[in-house]
């Protein structure tokens, strides 16, 4: 939750800073934020190749569970289409793009921004941090009413580090390495199909 708000908080003060000219520097018609999706996508690259541990944990899954984030990242996108017949100024290629972020705000926003502009890009950062923001608060409600496979679902990218305490917590030891595995895939995912939709 704290990282979120931290995001958050950046995300308004570099949008007060856009708005009254506080950085002397036109970000439009520069590369900066290509290169900052490189980084990023560096970064994340050696998070997963630095952990081991995960990847030897996957074994030990039961198979049938590897098609939880198959379903989530289906579930999400047939609710992004629904959504985008109510969205009359927004194509279901936009909507899809948002929701293929799967609570990846940092890098999934980068990506439309680039790909479809600010307003879009914006429209992801809020979407993307309010699904870590709702896992996080709603947990014990999403257990209790859906199982303890709901959190994860929820949770999408986010299930292998902000969320995993307290999917840990609801759901339980034992879907620990159900939930990273989840992340992993479901993290995986978003560079590609977010450029995917972007790009149609």
């Amino acid at each position: 939750m704290k990282g979120s708000l931290i995001i958050v908080g950046f995300f308004i003060l570099g949008a007060l800073c856009g708005v009254y000219h506080l950085i002397p520097y036109d970000f439009t018609q520069s590369k900066l934020s290509f290169y900052a999706l490189c980084a990023l996508m560096f970064c994340v690259g050696i998070s997963i190749g630095n952990d081991p541990q995960t990847l030897r944990n996957f074994r030990s899954l039961n198979p049938r569970l590897v098609f939880l984030p198959v379903m989530t990242i289906l579930g999400t996108l047939a609710g992004c289409g629904i959504v985008s017949l109510f969205l009359s100024h927004r194509s279901i290629t936009d909507c899809m793009a948002v929701g293929s972020g799967f609570g990846y705000y940092s890098l999934s926003s980068i990506f439309i921004t680039e790909y479809k502009g600010a307003e879009l890009g914006t429209i992801a950062l809020l979407s993307n941090i309010l699904r870590e923001i709702i896992t996080l608060l709603f947990a014990p409600l999403l257990v209790r009413w859906f199982g303890n496979l709901a959190p994860i679902s929820s949770g999408g990218a986010t299930t292998m580090d902000t969320t995993l305490p307290v999917i840990t917590r609801y759901s339980g030891q034992s879907f620990v390495v159900v939930s990273i595995f989840h992340g992993f895939v479901v993290d995986f995912s978003v560079p590609f199909l977010v450029t995917l939709f972007c790009s149609i």
